[in-house]
């Protein structure tokens, strides 16, 4: 009992440690809202008309950059389907096996009916032996969560989460939100900042809340506009964090362009067909997490699609201009016809 009191007890303080950098975060964002809008808008702005815009503008950014920022941290990370779990018979048969072969072997009998295109390094079923699943294509398993998160970007302490395929849109939404909040706090306080060294304002303590906010602001703008361009290189491109380190491995072999599929699909793909909900914080990208169509050059052999057993990708139903609409004596006389680079359901 004392060991395992010990490992409760340890998880417990590791939770509420997690949750430091979010409270710092908190803390800042509360300081600046009452910097900018008591200090600087109420108390040293005198024009109305500018006390007006500046906090209607504030507002509305500040409300998205919070709506955004609460989405990344409490949206959970999607895993993985009950089709990609281990049955209790497969669980049992794999566990009997001692060599790494017979053990593939059972692997490759059951991906065969998942749509799984994705290896190791040596060619081998992408397994967890923690969760006790074959992992989805661009899945990895979260050494601080503890779980298979769907196309797994990184784990952010900034939101105590991992980003993955559930809360990637929110990512990048609160890293363009709080990059215009900072950027729009900046080009408000940059006169009173100015007038703070020219003697331009009286001796309050106001001067002081413009100053460490215009520094706060400009700083965290700069590396906010470098992790955002970076970020949107990322969607650009359709990479997670962990693609853009380590490329993908498929059948033919390693491809670090093995998902993309051009610009404006790439984007889609993270934002979803309808224009109206991408500036808003809501669930809208397409897909299901578990499969992905690709793009490769694999020399006219085309690779089986079978879906998933119970539950269909919207990704792949609901936009046919991505997927083959052929059907299978179509594709095999395309192929023939033409072996060259082709668009390919795969997921």
């Amino acid at each position: 009992m004392a060991p395992s009191g010990s490992r409760s007890i340890k998880r417990g303080c590791q939770r509420v440690l997690y949750w430091i950098p979010v409270l710092f975060i908190a803390l800042i964002v509360a300081w600046s809202y009452y910097a900018y809008v008591l200090q600087l808008c109420i108390e040293s702005i005198e024009d109305t008309g500018e006390k007006v815009v500046y906090l209607l503008v504030y507002h509305v950014i500040f409300i998205m950059f919070v709506w955004a920022y609460w989405q990344t941290i409490f949206t959970k990370p999607m895993n993985p389907l009950k089709e990609f779990h281990l049955s209790h018979s497969d669980k049992e048969l794999l566990e009997r096996e001692d060599r790494g072969e017979s053990q593939q072997e059972i692997l490759r009998r059951i991906a065969k009916d998942l749509p799984i295109y994705t290896r190791t390094n040596s060619g081998a079923i992408r397994f967890c032996d923690r969760c006790q699943l074959l992992k989805p294509d661009r899945c990895h398993h979260c050494s601080v969560c503890d779980k298979c998160i769907l196309k797994m970007d990184h784990h952010c302490p900034w939101v105590n989460n991992c980003v993955g395929f559930a809360n990637y849109k929110f990512f990048m939404l609160f890293l363009l939100y709080s990059l215009l909040y900072c950027l729009f706090i900046t080009a408000t306080d940059l006169q009173y900042f100015i007038k703070f060294w020219t003697n331009g304002l009286p001796d309050t303590q106001a001067k002081f809340h413009i100053l460490f906010l215009f520094f706060s602001a400009s700083m965290f703008s700069v590396s906010l506009a470098s992790l955002f361009i970076y970020h949107c290189w990322l969607v650009c491109k359709n990479r997670s964090t962990l693609e853009a380190v380590r490329s993908p491995v498929f059948r033919h072999g390693t491809d670090k362009n093995g998902f993309s599929l051009g610009f404006s699909k790439n984007f889609r793909q993270v934002f979803g067909d309808e224009v109206k909900y991408w500036p808003i914080p809501v669930f809208s990208s397409l897909g299901d997490g578990c499969s992905f169509p690709t793009l490769k050059n694999n020399k006219g052999r085309q690779f089986p699609s079978k879906p998933l057993r119970e539950s269909q990708s919207r990704l792949l139903t609901s936009t046919p201009s991505w997927s083959e609409n052929e059907t299978a004596t179509d594709k095999d006389r395309k192929g023939a016809s033409n072996p060259g680079m082709t668009i390919e359901n795969e997921a």
